[in-house]
């Protein structure tokens, strides 16, 4: 006799348990998850699209001096669209993208040399590459404001001994914006090395000693075997990259006085949203800004997932 007589029922009858309880096939886990993602769920409604609605609502508003607002249809974008400063802040956040993306190949190249066989302090070499990411803006940003001093900075006295001429790095309008993202490719590089470091591990090491028993120098076990078959832990760094360069602001605001003769030069998009909101008092135009700012990195991210599918190889 069965223990179970609902399913010997069940077989008799040459149904399965689940249809002769009534229930469908996993509709209980189906409910189970619903329950555990509802959290996550609740949270991105409340602190991302709720905002981001409010945000859609207010650029197409005007805010008074004392508070409340006043439906103003697109003047604002209008505002965006013909203001110079914008297309010029906009200009720069693309200069710090393309720089931002520096950080990849030098990320790739120190993860390859530290996944050598029988190499020690590994993990060292890593806690000391990831350090810089995870130390505070304020402080990076006026260390390299030390480094960068055009009268008693190191960079200066160390460039003096080639015979070349100091320069106020972060003043000149035409380094200033070159000098803060090679401060952001320096922050950030240890960020991608361990991302990297973990894909590279994942490689198992048959194809190397394959390669090495064929031949395959250094070099070229770097390109046809790493390269390939680290492409989509690149493809995900390079996603990540993008926006957080686009929405670089507080190593500017923090290297940048408010009297500094570049800082028009160097200013970002979110540089110039919190310059309208919080000084000039234009939150309508602000919000219009910020959501336009949105639309540019949604542009740039499927422009990426679109021209990944030639060059990202998945095993």
């Amino acid at each position: 006799m069965s223990v179970f007589p609902a399913t010997a029922a069940a077989k008799a009858a040459g149904r399965s348990p689940a249809s002769a309880s009534g229930a469908r096939p996993g509709a209980r886990n189906q409910r189970v998850a619903y329950w555990f993602i509802a959290p996550l769920g609740l949270g991105f409604a409340v602190f991302y699209f709720w905002p981001l609605l409010q945000t859609f609502y207010f650029s197409f508003t005007e805010f008074g001096a004392f508070g409340g607002h006043t439906f103003t249809g697109a003047d604002n974008y209008l505002r965006v669209v013909k203001d110079v400063t914008v297309w010029q802040a906009l200009g720069n956040t693309l200069i710090y993208s393309v720089i931002g993306l520096a950080a990849l190949p030098i990320a790739i190249v120190v993860a390859s040399l530290l996944n050598r066989r029988g190499l020690r302090g590994v993990s060292i070499y890593r806690a000391l590459y990831f350090l810089p990411f995870v130390t505070l803006p304020v402080a990076v940003g006026l260390v390299w404001n030390w480094l960068y001093n055009g009268d008693f900075g190191l960079l200066n006295e160390m460039l003096s001994w080639f015979g070349i001429d100091r320069n106020y790095w972060v003043s000149d309008p035409s380094t200033a914006v070159y000098a803060i993202g090679t401060v952001m490719v320096w922050s950030t590089t240890g960020y991608y090395l361990v991302i990297f470091l973990a894909g590279v591990k994942g490689i198992p090491q048959d194809y190397y000693e394959a390669a090495e028993l064929d031949g395959a120098g250094p070099l070229r076990r770097f390109f046809t075997i790493t390269l390939p078959l680290l492409s989509p832990t690149i493809f995900f760094a390079s996603v990540i990259c993008m926006i957080n360069s686009l929405q670089t602001f507080d190593l500017i605001y923090i290297m940048m006085a408010e009297k500094n003769p570049a800082i028009g030069d160097t200013q970002s998009v979110v540089g110039l949203f919190y310059k309208w909101a919080f000084i000039e008092n234009a939150q309508g135009a602000a919000a219009a800004l910020a959501f336009l700012l949105m639309l540019v990195i949604a542009a740039l991210t499927y422009l990426q997932f679109r021209i990944q599918k030639r060059w990202v190889h998945y095993a």
